[in-house]
């Protein structure tokens, strides 16, 4: 079964759950938030990745139009709600501005592994550590944790974060994220030691020679 929802194409990807901030300035895309506030229905953004339109993306819900500009811009707070497969897109809507799709709803599977999210907060503590983010997974439960949460968080590449958001189980993106986690964080020890070396060139050094030779 599909659902016509309009579209609003983005070089992002948002995943459910996640608070978005989005500046309104298009009149195509005033035109789909003055209806998604007055008619109550969603819109979904679908990743562009490299000129292209892709197949998968997030159905967007709008909480609030937090303020108007003189010349009708927008500033909107948005939430996305959950993930769909676009089956057939519509660059031109009949009478509107904005670009559409037939969509399928992709069915929520939440249900993870704690020992395994147990690992992936561990390996990300690690990773905030040594690039020094100011970041903290204290507030994780592992029992409670979504791979979502942190998705934007891991060093992914946006090309990484689609192929994330089209993985359709809990298991298998907490699988995902903790390979990612634990491929990266060698590559990221390495470069932090070569950068030690570095900043030592120019320095005046004490060394001490071995006393058998």
């Amino acid at each position: 079964m599909t659902d016509f929802i309009p579209l609003f194409p983005l070089s992002l990807v948002v995943f459910p759950g996640e608070p978005l901030n989005l500046h309104i300035f298009e009149p195509r895309y005033r035109q789909l938030i003055r209806e998604c506030e007055d008619n109550k229905i969603t819109f979904g953004i679908p990743a562009y990745i490299e000129d292209k339109l892709m197949d998968f993306g997030t159905e967007i819900r709008l909480k609030n139009i937090k303020n108007i500009h003189p010349d009708g811009k927008m500033d909107i707070e948005t939430e996305g709600i959950g993930i769909f497969k676009i089956h057939t897109f519509y660059r031109e809507v009949p009478n509107k501005l904005y670009s559409g799709a037939d969509i399928e709803r992709i069915v929520k599977d939440t249900k993870g592994n704690s020992h395994t999210a147990h690992r992936i907060l561990m390996a990300a503590e690690e990773l905030f550590d040594l690039l020094s983010i100011n970041k903290t997974v204290a507030d994780f439960l592992p029992e409670d944790f979504l791979a979502y949460e942190l998705a934007h968080h891991v060093g992914f590449s946006i090309a990484q974060e689609y192929d994330f958001l089209c993985i359709p189980t809990e298991l298998e993106r907490q699988s995902f994220m903790l390979t990612h986690l634990e491929e990266l964080i060698p590559i990221v020890k390495e470069t932090e030691r070569l950068r030690k070396k570095a900043s030592m060139n120019g320095h005046f050094k004490r060394m001490i020679s071995p006393d058998d030779l």
